[in-house]
């Protein structure tokens, strides 16, 4: 299938509210179905309708990654008033539901005042949905996360790589020194904990090394997950190379697992979008949960019904439980799987003293602004919601300024207007008026089009 053209990019609008007589889930299927790849180990459709939706509630950023899905104008922009992402808070709900992921993200987040950004939390917590910070970390200080964790915080997911360009450390290897402490930040607070990194060609080789720190440590690490660098927004990498793919970056995620893992028992969404393993571990051993394809495709269409609340293990095994007590049918297939689970890993149970821990591993293959797959995104479960509905997140990356820039009518004031998001100003029309314009806070967005230039004046020199 062709990319889309620039036009059709242009023209492509959020989507709409399922119609009279349909649910989001069924549509979910639709188009899972729609595309011919709909069966019983597809967890779109049949489990959620989407798999996570991000929030974005400012734009600014204190780091300046080479890979950044951000815009040249990004740094430009205000915080989005707290009422309109109230709004849109009460959108993702109005489209998807109670138990939606509900990514809190930017830009960097907690750049956003404190009182703010807990008030965001508490309001989708309070609407029965899971929120999750995605943050870099370095101002998600200890007492912050605490705060966060008493709001609602379900997820704290740790951006750290080398894209990032921190200071004093040039390798993955050497930023898992930051990585521990995250990890120590969060520990004992009930929250699951993500690392997300992305893949490019300067760290590609390291991927084993960093599942092996991973796989090291498995509890306080629910999932370790995994981005192929997309050529999107004011990034300065571009194209990753035909070296990066979901197959290439599997098979680096099994080495450092030291086992096979099968990234095809449990599905999200498009298969060219997504790939996820979960892996049990034993005495510093992973073992692959999922290798039996058929019984985990069972399980997940008998339990898609389940809330699955990832910061709460033994209530989501007391949950199951019952469930088992209520449906004998699939007493001895789950025993079966439990024992042969328990063989394999028999001598490492025992020197564990039977402590049996989980990690799971995430592939995220985004898209580049330039080709863009109409089929992928019309069965995207990645979006971003914006003023006017939710969008696949390759999409919007594509046509951000279009968003980010446009003024924002007002609901629920008494006096109505729109929010110049430059200005920060309350206009009675959509047109700003005439206004000195803040200067973008810090230099990311100088020091990343600086970098591109000089990127662009290598290229040419070398070709």
């Amino acid at each position: 299938m062709p990319n889309m053209t620039k036009q059709e990019i242009q023209d492509f609008g959020p989507d709409r509210l399922p119609g009279v007589g349909m649910t989001s889930i069924e549509r979910a299927r639709r188009a899972i179905d729609g595309g011919g790849y709909w069966n019983s180990n597809q967890q779109s459709g049949r489990r959620w309708p989407v798999g996570c939706v991000a929030l974005e509630i400012t734009q600014r950023c204190n780091l300046d990654c080479t890979l950044c899905y951000l815009s040249d104008n990004s740094e430009s922009v205000r915080d989005l008033p707290l009422d309109e992402v109230f709004r849109r808070i009460d959108l993702i709900h109005r489209y998807y539901g109670s138990n939606t992921d509900v990514q809190v993200t930017g830009g960097e987040p907690t750049l956003r005042r404190r009182d703010e950004l807990l008030a965001i939390v508490r309001k989708v917590r309070t609407l029965g949905m899971r929120p999750t910070l995605m943050t870099n970390g370095i101002r998600a200080t200890r007492p912050l996360l605490e705060d966060l964790a008493g709001a609602g915080l379900v997820d704290v997911a740790f951006h750290v790589d080398t894209t990032q360009r921190r200071k004093g450390y040039c390798s993955e290897m050497a930023l898992n020194e930051i990585r521990q402490s995250y990890i120590e930040r969060a520990r004992g607070l009930p929250l699951s904990v993500f690392f997300n990194t992305t893949v490019h060609q300067g760290n590609f080789h390291e991927i084993p090394d960093l599942v092996r720190f991973f796989r090291a440590n498995a509890g306080a690490v629910r999932t370790a997950s995994f981005q192929l660098a997309a050529d999107a927004g004011r990034g300065v990498h571009g194209i990753r190379g035909d070296a990066i793919t979901l197959e290439t970056v599997s098979m680096k995620i099994e080495e450092g697992a030291g086992t096979p893992i099968n990234f095809g028992a449990s599905l999200i969404g498009h298969p060219g979008c997504s790939r996820y393993g979960m892996c049990l571990e034993a005495n510093g051993k992973l073992f692959d949960a999922f290798d039996d394809r058929e019984f985990i495709g069972r399980m997940q269409s008998a339990t898609a019904h389940f809330e699955l609340r990832r910061n709460d293990a033994w209530g989501v095994t007391k949950q199951f439980l019952q469930w088992l007590i209520a449906n004998p049918a699939f007493l001895f297939p789950v025993l079966r799987w439990a024992v042969g689970k328990a063989w394999e890993m028999w001598g490492n149970l025992i020197v564990a003293r039977g402590r049996v821990k989980t990690i799971s591993f995430l592939i995220h293959n985004f898209m580049h602004s330039g080709g863009l797959d109409r089929e992928r995104i019309g069965a995207c479960v990645f979006k971003v919601m914006t003023a006017d509905g939710p969008m696949s997140m390759c999409l919007h990356n594509a046509k951000r300024d279009s968003f980010i820039l446009r003024p924002v009518e007002l609901h629920g004031r008494g006096t109505g207007g729109y929010w110049q998001p430059r200005s920060g100003e309350i206009t009675p029309t959509r047109e700003p008026t005439a206004v000195k314009l803040a200067e973008p806070e810090g230099r990311t967005r100088l020091r990343g089009l600086a970098l591109k230039r000089l990127l662009a004046q290598r290229r040419a020199w070398s070709g």
